[in-house]
């Protein structure tokens, strides 16, 4: 599994640093991205390693947070090919049947699927690939975690290690966070399209206004977190499928979104309805990410298993 070296090698270069003004609208806007990061390492139980919660560490998670949208902004020539890791359209996506656990196959079963549907596009650059950008940064974690713990038992210096892990947490963070905003899951993620019997908005604006506008100006950490402090952290038996099934919840209060939008939820200070729902959208998010924080660390002390070519 590719541990993203470029990008780790940026990490490991830089300090862990504060969290920056909000500067962006896209996917959960900053302040939301940054949130959920920060909440997750937050409310990490005490048998996680102490960097790993440690305020440096939150600080960093809460930079790394948003960043990734930055990324896919540096060149035009990134933007098409970075956008499909942010969504995936569970409408088109599912065409193509049950999610497989690999990105090639999903590709496979989405090209396989298109003769039956002359009129999509079911390219997986159209439909999606978040469920694969997020597994493969888990995997990419729990690969560094392992590296930790060796560097730990021969007594070596393992900061570099403690850097690369708290980089990539701060990347699945965002990705983990995506799957948590319900525009994420569909293709109606910024505006409605077809048959629209309800009524609801069709504008272009309509996603940077529910998960970037409405979150700055109304929403804090300090409202999400006694919604996740709570809440007991969760080993996942198959991050992965775990991960599907998480895409799928969010998927189910696409409605809801719309709903809340046409009632003026989302328009300045919105209406209560709204914020009890956003700040539920937001503890989701970062609930997911801490149980696949805590998973990668428990499971990163197990035996690395047998290399099974394809």
């Amino acid at each position: 599994m590719m541990r993203f070296g470029g990008l780790v090698r940026l990490a490991v270069a830089v300090t862990l640093v504060p969290c920056m003004m909000a500067t962006s609208v896209l996917a959960w806007g900053h302040d939301g991205h940054s949130m959920i990061n920060r909440l997750a390492v937050t409310y990490l139980p005490g048998d996680v390693p102490e960097f790993l919660r440690s305020k440096a560490a939150q600080d960093a998670m809460d930079y790394y947070g948003p960043q990734p949208d930055q990324f896919r902004n540096g060149d035009p020539t990134l933007f098409s090919t970075m956008v499909p890791e942010h969504d995936i359209n569970l409408e088109e996506a599912d065409l193509g049947g049950p999610l497989p656990r690999r990105r090639y196959e999903y590709m496979k079963a989405l090209a396989a699927a298109q003769a039956a549907h002359p009129n999509m596009d079911l390219s997986a650059q159209n439909a999606g690939l978040l469920p694969y950008s997020t597994y493969e940064y888990y995997v990419s974690l729990l690969s560094a975690m392992r590296d930790y713990r060796r560097e730990l038992a021969a007594k070596r210096d393992t900061k570099p290690a403690e850097n690369e892990i708290v980089f990539l947490a701060g990347e699945l963070g965002h990705f983990v966070a995506d799957g948590s905003q319900p525009l994420h899951t569909t293709i109606n993620y910024n505006g409605w399209i077809g048959e629209n019997p309800n009524g609801y908005s069709t504008s272009k604006k309509l996603h940077g206004l529910v998960e970037g506008d409405y979150v700055h100006l109304n929403v804090k950490a300090a409202d999400v977190a006694p919604l996740v402090e709570p809440t007991k952290p969760m080993v996942l038996a198959d991050p992965f499928e775990d991960f599907v099934r998480y895409l799928r919840h969010s998927h189910t209060f696409v409605e809801e979104t719309y709903r809340l939008e046409k009632a003026g939820g989302f328009a300045g200070a919105g209406t209560p309805e709204a914020k009890t729902f956003t700040d539920a959208r937001l503890a989701d998010g970062a609930i997911e990410l801490r149980n696949m924080i805590y998973t990668a660390w428990l499971r990163s002390g197990d035996p690395v298993p047998p290399y099974k070519p394809n």
